[in-house]
């Protein structure tokens, strides 16, 4: 069992670190394209609404894999015209299929989650902002997006996770992934261990992002909570001030 890992490890750990950067940089183009599009999608605009509740029905309807095939398999149906357009040196290579897949399909998932998130903002902040006379910028850099992404953090950090296994379909197009690896190492050794230590490793990446995650949700949340005894509780909801009687002569 552990032969397998002392002879292939070296080629595990490329396939994480291929794993890794997959993952990081689709789930980063999603965070920039969800945001500004969850904000169109809440416009009245209709104009606005249908296309990106189109999109987002497409990538949460079907599954990721019939995506990438689609992408991969499907641009070689038109490679005259995305030569004749300069962009088929984007959809032969596999790692910029599975990357361009990963990221629509993510900026579906987290483009609902912040829609979400900014129904739930207090519609009292932001009519007190509008109050002290703030515009639309300030008013979403000050109060807006700050409550939207504390609320949906918890939500965001699920779909990484599930961003990062759903990854390892990755490896049916030839991309060298931890999937593509073990695939590959198991083939020359049919030693089924090697699926047990990709395993290992996938478990490994999600321990750590996990804990890095609600570390970040504490340090966010911080102003919420107040220290007694060294733990951290809900700070209590402050009492309502008696009214004042208005006495007119």
């Amino acid at each position: 069992m552990f032969e397998v890992l002392i002879d292939y490890w070296p080629k595990l750990l490329d396939g994480m670190s291929m794993t890794l950067k997959l993952t990081f940089i689709s789930v980063v183009i999603a965070g920039l394209l969800s945001l500004p599009l969850a904000i169109l999608r809440r416009s009245k605009n209709k104009a606005f609404q249908w296309p990106i509740r189109l999109f987002v029905s497409f990538f949460r309807g079907t599954p990721l894999l019939a995506q990438l095939f689609l992408i991969y398999y499907g641009s070689g149906q038109f490679r005259e015209e995305l030569t004749d357009l300069g962009v088929w040196w984007f959809f032969r290579d596999p790692f910029y299929c599975a990357l361009f897949t990963f990221a629509l399909n993510s900026t579906a998932y987290q483009l609902e989650i912040l829609r979400g998130g900014l129904q739930a903002v207090p519609y009292g902040e932001i009519e007190a902002g509008v109050a002290l006379g703030m515009k639309r910028t300030l008013l979403y850099r000050t109060i807006i997006l700050p409550h939207t992404y504390r609320i949906a953090l918890p939500a965001l950090g699920n779909e990484i996770i599930l961003m990062l296994k759903g990854s390892a379909i990755a490896s049916v197009i030839t991309l060298m992934d931890v999937m593509g690896h073990t695939r590959r190492v198991f083939s020359q050794t049919f030693d089924i261990s090697v699926y047990f230590w990709a395993a290992i490793i996938y478990l490994m990446i999600t321990t750590l992002f996990v804990f890095a995650w609600r570390l970040l949700e504490k340090r966010l949340t911080r102003h919420m909570y107040y220290p007694v005894n060294n733990k951290h509780l809900p700070a209590p909801k402050a009492l309502n001030p008696p009214k004042e009687t208005c006495h007119v002569n």
